[in-house]
């Protein structure tokens, strides 16, 4: 018992060890993954930077479009500057720059990335303007340039730059010289990859299939293994009930050859020899547990005077204690004898046990139900005892110390024998006056 229990306890803590080990492997598996995806989305994006950055600084070459370098565009600057234009005329002119470049720069850079699939969003601003000598920012918030048909939701990389433009212009009283306009502008070109995810996703597609077959082999193994350890743990158990209800078995018909024994050195009685041939009978029967292959179907019924035969090696086993049978069972009924018998003798020895000195056992038939009454005058038991007594290894305690010896055995095998055949059992006790035993089994004729 303490073996099997020992085993249990070791294969759970096994199973916790190898769930957690499972996930420690999860989670490293998605760290994993989660820190290539990163690396694959910076190459994606350094890639992707350096195909387009030398367009960008070009693209009124490549587009059309007018760049800092153009002489108009330094002009508006100093009009704005001197208050020749209104600020929505200044902002005009880069609304209506963006406008014309948008469908070039957007065709550009759709053909460029037309075999990779990626939807790449540029945008140019302006972050300020300020004029010199003044020192005034002609900008108060940052102006758009140029930007795709794609638009920036959340710059993956940006690129900022500072340069200076100058602009000679003319007053408009011919008395004073030419104006040199000097402008420090600084500009941000933000680049994103709108379907980044499925990008880098489409990339590490073997090696997620990978990481996957790897974590569903060592879930498979995990649940094959725990469903052996399971069918090797409920054979371990089957084996050790049977063991324990043979070594609880053994002692009855062992001490009634002990008891004949010493009866036949005294004088030799008719009713020794039928007794020791029915406890030989017996212990072979309690052998062919451990071999169900050797069963005999000879076995299988139990015949009327069967019952008396029990009560008999009982009552000259137990000397001491008055057993009263009535059996009133005339006939041939289709339950294993070897189990019937274990259950009467388990039964009035449970009574025994605790201290009945006289045992009436009532055996009939009603309407295709076998009926069992099993009465004594023993010690009882408390109600709160009688829930628990058909437990494995229970044994009701007083001041909890175990007052009878046994492992607690008897009374649960009588339950499981019930439970073969469709029975119910019934138990009624009061303290010092005695307990009573009644089950009903059903049959078929």
């Amino acid at each position: 018992m303490y073996i099997f229990a020992s085993m249990i306890s070791k294969s759970k803590y096994l199973i916790s060890l190898f769930a957690a080990l499972f996930l420690l492997l999860l989670g490293i598996q998605v760290y994993f993954m989660y820190k290539t995806s990163q690396v694959k989305k910076k190459e994606i994006y350094s890639d992707v930077h350096n195909r387009i950055d030398g367009y960008i600084d070009n693209l009124e070459s490549i587009g059309g479009a007018s760049n800092l370098g153009d002489e108009k565009a330094r002009k508006v600057f100093a009009d704005y500057s001197n208050k020749k234009i209104s600020k929505k005329e200044f902002l005009h002119y880069f609304e209506e720059n963006r406008k014309r470049t948008r469908d070039q720069i957007s065709d550009y850079i759709d053909r460029r990335f037309a075999k990779e699939g990626y939807k790449v969003a540029i945008r140019t601003q302006y972050l300020s303007i300020v004029s010199d000598p003044k020192n005034l920012n002609l900008i108060d918030q940052p102006v758009t340039l140029f930007e795709t048909r794609n638009k920036i939701t959340k710059a993956g990389i940006s690129n900022t730059g500072k340069w200076e433009t100058s602009s000679t212009s003319k007053s408009d009283k011919s008395d004073q010289p030419e104006r040199n306009d000097s402008f420090f502008v600084k500009s941000q070109t933000d680049f994103e990859i709108l379907n980044i995810n499925s990008a880098v996703f489409q990339d590490l597609t073997l090696l997620i299939l990978c990481c996957i077959a790897i974590l569903l082999s060592v879930l498979i193994l995990y649940i094959f293994t725990i469903k052996n350890l399971i069918i090797q743990q409920k054979q371990v158990e089957v084996l050790h009930t049977v063991v324990d209800n043979i070594s609880h078995e053994f002692k009855t018909p062992i001490a009634t050859l002990k008891i004949a024994s010493k009866t036949l050195k005294k004088e030799c009685t008719p009713e020794i020899l039928p007794l020791i041939d029915r406890q030989i009978l017996r212990l072979e029967d309690l052998i062919l547990q451990l071999h169900p292959e050797d069963f005999d179907e000879k076995n299988s019924t139990i015949l009327p005077e069967n019952w008396d035969f029990f009560i008999h090696d009982l009552a000259f086993t137990y000397e001491n204690t008055d057993f009263v049978l009535n059996n009133s069972v005339s006939k041939e009924l289709p339950y294993d004898r070897k189990l019937m018998e274990t259950v009467i003798k388990n039964l009035c020895e449970n009574s025994v046990k605790y201290g009945a000195s006289k045992i009436k056992i009532d055996i009939k038939t009603i309407h295709n139900n076998l009926e069992i009454i099993v009465a004594d005058n023993g010690n009882g038991m408390e109600q709160n005892e009688l829930k628990n007594i058909f437990e494995k290894f229970y044994r009701i305690q007083s001041n909890n110390i175990h007052n009878s010896k046994g492992l607690g055995l008897g009374l649960f095998f009588v339950k499981k024998i019930i439970e073969k055949y469709n029975g119910k059992t019934e138990i009624t006790s009061e303290v010092n006056v005695g307990t009573t035993f009644k089950i009903s089994i059903p049959y078929e004729d």
